[in-house]
């Protein structure tokens, strides 16, 4: 897709959350797609502080950046986190320097066993306020053009209208109650994919495609989907898959 149609759909994106039942978990999610497309970077992903001011992982564009952010949020050792602290971006940080690995030691070496050799982070921010850090990571250790650094802050604050759209500002208990229900749906997508991906016996990749496909094909919300998936209420056999067991097990039911 040309990056110039990627734009407009980003766009199309952040105008459709002025709408009242707009789905913040499935916007960010299709965001680090964008990033991932738009930017010369292999993967995205975007982590928001919750009420205790730790950052959480809400969206990445794989599996493999998933694990990374969420081992960087549990170690709070990261670019993104000294990004989120600081609200200054952090880019061109080569993993395979040693500064890098002093700065940062278990998530450098996490980064590098996941075949990440750079990455950078741009804080998500609306004037003095910083609400959650995007992450970009490349497999290769050169730094990103001037253009991609100054589109990738552009994104990074796109991203933060929108997710303040679905806030009060001016009111920081609501503040805080609505980022934990956004990362409380967060860990409630990441079991309802287990669930796909042990049924199936295929990948958490594989799983979460088929399961977004079924969302939009039927104009449903994810985060709706993925609460009936995980309580059990939903037959998973509605959503069109196929199995990629190594052993050609069938599904289970």
């Amino acid at each position: 897709m040309p990056r110039e149609q990627q734009l407009t759909d980003v766009f199309l994106d952040i105008a459709d959350s002025l709408v009242s039942d707009f789905d913040i978990l499935d916007f960010l999610q299709q965001f680090t797609t964008h990033c991932a497309g738009l930017l010369d970077v292999a993967t995205a992903g975007v982590l928001l502080g919750d009420e205790r001011g730790r950052l959480q992982l809400l969206a990445a564009s794989d599996e493999n950046t998933r694990m990374l952010e969420v081992f960087a949020s549990e170690h709070e050792q990261s670019p993104c986190v000294d990004c989120f602290r600081s609200g200054r971006p952090v880019p061109h940080v080569d993993l395979t320097q040693p500064e890098a690995v002093e700065r940062w030691p278990q998530f450098t070496q996490a980064a590098r066993e996941r075949g990440f050799s750079a990455m950078h982070a741009f804080p998500l921010r609306l004037r003095d306020t910083v609400v959650g850090s995007l992450g970009l990571f490349r497999t290769t250790p050169q730094p990103l053009g001037q253009e991609d650094v100054l589109l990738a802050q552009a994104l990074a604050d796109m991203a933060t209208i929108a997710v303040l759209q679905q806030r009060t500002l001016a009111q920081s208990e609501t503040e805080r109650a609505q980022l934990q229900y956004a990362l409380t749906s967060r860990i409630i997508l990441e079991q309802a994919k287990g669930v796909l991906a042990e049924r199936w016996h295929c990948t958490v990749d594989e799983a979460f495609t088929a399961l977004r496909a079924h969302t939009r094909t039927h104009h449903l919300r994810l985060t709706e989907l993925t609460q009936d998936i995980a309580n059990g209420k939903f037959d998973t056999d509605q959503i069109p898959h196929t199995p990629t067991d190594l052993k050609g097990r069938p599904p289970r039911k």
